[in-house]
This record gives structure tokens, C-alpha cells and sequence, in this order.
């Protein structure tokens, strides 16, 4: 994992989500060593790097390269370190810089807006570029071939289970017959292949694009994104902290939040410090609309010895 250095001469319209209760409840001080796993543009990062001043030390890791050229631009300094890594990766990079552990993690599980904006991998639903939905370009495979190549129980699956659609069946069996003619190249080309699809004309309209599921199910297949949660909470972060360091995730659906309220419901190896996960206020939410979904969940890790005895009264699950 080599240092990255920004490149990217575009500016961040990303706005970092519920940041004030973020830096309550990671309680913050002077001289902390910090990770933020997910650090997109940087905005949570800038802040937390002012807190833990000059002495503390900022890591903050990005699947993606080009959120990382954002990042750089606004938390630089002899005590940041940016990598362009997964989080589930963190234990061998702290190894790297000879660190036993750290203080705090901050993962924000969100796709930022920057990535909603580029056209070049098929973020956005009117997107021209190609629909790849990949963090990572360099690895994995894009989402329009996932389309094309996968059957229909596959892509059902897919659709059921990462986009929680319920009419997943049908519109596994639409793509599958319509892409014959007509290839889904592009985001573009994915909404209006749904909009088309005769169950989901059937349905009618709805506030949400009627696509936003497949968009969601489709990205978290080809970044096997639920699999980086899983293992990102119960082994890298756990593995990464220090006893009494505190980790807190912000997640964005369902599916993610239950893996995240489900690993801090061990009581033997965390202290659950939301008993109900901190949303945005509805300032906040009027402000940046994308931050209506948001969750935010945050444990103490217990130290070796905690993990093997009684659970502490009044730990909240």
C-alpha cells in the first residue's frame, strides 16, 4: 500500500453528513491517533484533524482513488497518512507504520456525491458513462457486465437480496430477455430499462426513482460491500483499536445498519454506546437531503479481560 498523492484537479461538492454529533460521540482530544476508513473528500477528516492537533496522528483510507485526490486537498500535514486501501485492510497498514493500535475509527458507509456526479462509472441514474458502480476500477468487474453475463436466478438474487426489491423476479426475467436486443451499457440505459420493465409500470409511480434499489444492489454486488462491513466491524476495527477506543459507522440502509447494530450487541467484546441510532437533525436534513437516511451507531471497544467477564450494568444494546 504506497502513499497517495492527489492528482485530481476537480473540487468536492460533498458534504459530510451529521458531522457535529460525529465529532461529539467520537470524544475527540488532543494527541489521539484517528482513522478515518472511509475518508471520501475529507470533510469529517478536516475536522477531527483539528481537534487531535498537531500531536495526534489522522490515517484516513479510500477504496476509491478519486475520493482520495479530494481528500488530500483539504487534510494534509506531516501527521496525516492517506492510502488508498480498503478499511478491512487496516491491521496490516498499522503493522506497516508500527502502530499497536489506535484511539478512534469513523467508517461512513455513504456513497458520496462526488462519486453520484461521476459520469464515468454509471453512478447517477441519467448517467451517460459506462455503468461500472465500482470504487475500485482496477479490480473486480463492472455492473453492466454483471447484467449482461449473470442468468436470472442470479440477478434476482442480486436485486432480492443486496436492493431488498420485491419484484426482483420480473425484472431479473425482463433484463435477461431484453438485453438480447438491447445491452445496458450505461446508468442511462439501467433506468430506463426498469422504467420499461411491465411489473414495474404496473406498480406506478413513487417518490423514489423506481431504479434506486437495482442502482444499490447492483454496487454493493461488484464491491462486495457488505462483506468489507462485516469484516471491516467485527475483525479490522475490533483488531485495530485499542481497548476503549471507540468506533462509530454511519450507514445509509438497512442493510448495512443490521450489521452494524448486530456487532455491537456482543457484549463481550463491545460497549453499545447508541442504544438507538443519532440521525440528522431536521436542519440538517432540509440542508443536505441526503443525510435523511443516515445512522449513526458508536461502541467502546471492552479491553482483553472485559471480553471474559460479567457484562458492565447498564451497558445499552
Amino acid at each position: 500500500m504506497e502513499p497517495y498523492s492527489s492528482g485530481h484537479d476537480s473540487r468536492t461538492v460533498h458534504v459530510p453528513v451529521i458531522l457535529r454529533e460525529v465529532l461529539r460521540e467520537l470524544r475527540l482530544a488532543p494527541g489521539m491517533t484517528v482513522v478515518d476508513g472511509t475518508v471520501g473528500a475529507g470533510g469529517h477528516s478536516r475536522e477531527m484533524l483539528k481537534v487531535i492537533g498537531s500531536h495526534g496522528r489522522l490515517i484516513g483510507l479510500d477504496r476509491d482513488p478519486m475520493m482520495l485526490g479530494h481528500a488530500a486537498k483539504v487534510v494534509s500535514g506531516d501527521n496525516v497518512i492517506l492510502r488508498h486501501s480498503s478499511y478491512v485492510e487496516l491491521p496490516t497498514l498499522l503493522d506497516e507504520l508500527g502502530l499497536d493500535g489506535v484511539d478512534r475509527i469513523l467508517l461512513d458507509l455513504g456513497l458520496s456525491s462526488d462519486q453520484l456526479a461521476d459520469s464515468e462509472r454509471g453512478f447517477g441514474f441519467s448517467s451517460s458513462g459506462p455503468l461500472d458502480l465500482r470504487f475500485d476500477v482496477s479490480s473486480g468487474v463492472p455492473a453492466s457486465e454483471v447484467i449482461a453475463r449473470q442468468n436470472v436466478a442470479e440477478l434476482e438474487r442480486i436485486f432480492r437480496e443486496f436492493g431488498e426489491e420485491p419484484l426482483a423476479r420480473p425484472l431479473a426475467e425482463y433484463l435477461v430477455s431484453r438485453r438480447e436486443s438491447t445491452p445496458i451499457r450505461t446508468g442511462l440505459d439501467l433506468s430506463n430499462a426498469v422504467a420499461d420493465c411491465p411489473a414495474f409500470r404496473k406498480r406506478g409511480q413513487s417518490d423514489k426513482n423506481p431504479a434506486t434499489r437495482i442502482f444499490q444492489a447492483l454496487r454493493i454486488e461488484v464491491n462486495h460491500e457488505l462483506e468489507h462491513v462485516q469484516r471491516g466491524i467485527a475483525s479490522s476495527s475490533w483488531q485495530s483499536l485499542k481497548p476503549g477506543g471507540l468506533l462509530a459507522v454511519i450507514s445509509f440502509h438497512s442493510l448495512e445498519d443490521r450489521l452494524v447494530k448486530n456487532e455491537f450487541r456482543d457484549e463481550r467484546r463491545w460497549k453499545n454506546l447508541t442504544a438507538r441510532p443519532i440521525t440528522a437533525t431536521p436542519q440538517e436534513q432540509r440542508f443536505n437531503p441526503r443525510s435523511r437516511s443516515a445512522k449513526l451507531r458508536v461502541a467502546m471497544k471492552l479491553s482483553e479481560e472485559k471480553r471474559s467477564s460479567p457484562v458492565e450494568e447498564g451497558t445499552s444494546r
